[in-house]
């Protein structure tokens, strides 16, 4: 089943009764909304005039759901887990820890060879030339000591956005912002999948900032990233996206995400259901079972190949 994703942007008073997420309305104490608990995996908090109560959030936390917090500009600023997310996690913990350098620098090229080939498969799809982006994935090397994620990422851009002036910046101008609040969606879906499969999301297999607690969750989001890239620049061409504020309409379509179709392992299916077996997968090769992480391919693109 689809697990959903709650957005809530207006006040709104959200406590637990039957199994199921109820939504008050504070100002006239009328219920808006009723939603199952085992149907949710993702809850964004936007408004500052939220509040939940205690024995709503403890029922969530324990059925894995991400909470994601927003700041005083309505963009993600937190990512809540649960602290135990699988029965075993002290024994992957452990695997995870011990795994060897060998195998990271391993991990981390396939990472990068399946991120830059859904690149290659989006320019494809929108009718961009690719074949630049097809000639550098042959070209990685154990632990990717060359940086052809870097070369791979500078001509991707050019080449999305070539009728655009566009540069790639956390911090510049359109449809960067778009970009930048997708992907902390898309972050939480990872980090949310990583603790059901028993991983931490902080060790990561790349990434290894010290200042950073989710350094998995942005090594295994890598080559989910073209699917946000996609519904934004279909946004931005058709002229959805104006200036680099973020609308609750433009929200409301990145929320989507969580569902959109990719081909995992020769089938079709949501992106949510696909993220569970990547991570499944990634314990699957720190315990030694597997070799290959399993990573979504563009539905679209796959198909015709």
């Amino acid at each position: 089943m689809i697990k959903r994703t709650l957005f809530f942007s207006n006040p709104a008073y959200l406590s637990k009764k039957d199994q199921q997420l109820k939504v008050v309305e504070p100002r006239t104490n009328t219920e808006k909304a009723s939603v199952p608990l085992e149907d949710i995996a993702v809850v964004i908090l936007e408004h500052p005039q939220i509040t939940i109560t205690q024995a709503l959030l403890a029922d969530l936390i324990d059925r894995n759901v991400a909470f994601i917090s927003c700041d005083s500009r309505h963009l993600p600023a937190g990512l809540m887990l649960p602290l135990a997310g699988n029965t075993v996690q002290t024994e992957r913990f452990k695997l995870q820890i011990e795994a060897t350098e060998p195998l990271l620098k391993n991990l981390w090229a396939q990472t990068v060879k399946a991120k830059i080939e859904n690149q290659a498969a989006l320019l494809q799809q929108v009718g961009k030339e690719n074949k630049q982006l097809l000639a550098l994935a042959p070209q990685i090397k154990s632990g990717d000591p060359d940086n052809i994620e870097g070369r791979a990422a500078s001509v991707y851009w050019k080449k999305l956005f070539q009728e655009h002036e566009f540069t790639r910046n956390r911090f510049g101008t359109e449809p960067n912002s778009q970009l930048n609040y997708c992907y902390a969606i898309l972050r939480a879906i990872v980090a949310r999948a990583l603790v059901s499969s028993g991983m931490l999301p902080t060790l990561g297999i790349f990434h290894r900032n010290k200042y950073n607690a989710y350094c998995l969750a942005d090594d295994i989001m890598e080559p989910y990233r073209p699917f946000c890239d996609e519904l934004v620049y279909k946004m931005f061409v058709s002229g959805e996206i104006e200036d680099e504020n973020i609308t609750r309409e433009q929200k409301i379509k990145m929320l989507g995400i969580a569902t959109c179709d990719v081909l995992i392992d020769g089938n079709k299916s949501p992106l949510m259901v696909a993220m569970s077996r990547t991570t499944n997968s990634l314990y699957e090769c720190f315990e030694g079972v597997r070799r290959k992480i399993i990573y979504p391919g563009f539905y679209a693109a796959d198909k015709n190949r």
